[in-house]
């Protein structure tokens, strides 16, 4: 969709969690040894049927960096502004889990299980049937 700065790598692997009652995800021990009690989620950022965790640092570099070549124009100008309003700000509680705001769980058809996938600087979440669909169609 648009380019921004360049991440450290460290989110590989893929995992099977389930969604709670509250639509919480617990985090992967792998995963949130990376994080300390905040993370930014937000509709992935090259435009596919998931949602991408970032660490707060990641985010706010990623967002920084986007040039002004980029807000002037007007389709991609459209499409920053609507990932942005459809970020969100979330704490990692003690035990490892997330609230997913519910607007970005229906975004992903995320209902109760979900694949969370190492995506070298994100952690992206994914429904496992449409991760399925994604799959078949660009391999």
């Amino acid at each position: 969709m648009w380019s921004s700065q360049e991440f450290e790598a460290r989110f590989f692997g893929a995992f099977e969690h389930s969604l709670d009652v509250k639509g919480r995800l617990t985090l992967p021990a792998k995963f949130r040894v990376h994080f300390i009690d905040r993370c930014f989620v937000a509709q992935s950022q090259f435009g596919d049927p998931c949602l991408a965790v970032w660490l707060p640092e990641d985010f706010f570099g990623f967002a920084s960096k986007i040039n002004n070549d980029q807000w002037a124009d007007d389709d991609t100008r459209r499409s920053l502004r609507s990932w942005a309003r459809e970020a969100f700000e979330c704490e990692i509680d003690k035990l490892g889990r997330i609230a997913l705001p519910a607007n970005l769980r229906r975004f992903a058809s995320l209902n109760k299980e979900v694949l969370v996938h190492g995506a070298v600087g994100t952690v992206e979440l994914w429904d496992p049937a449409t991760w399925s669909r994604y799959k078949d169609e660009v391999g």
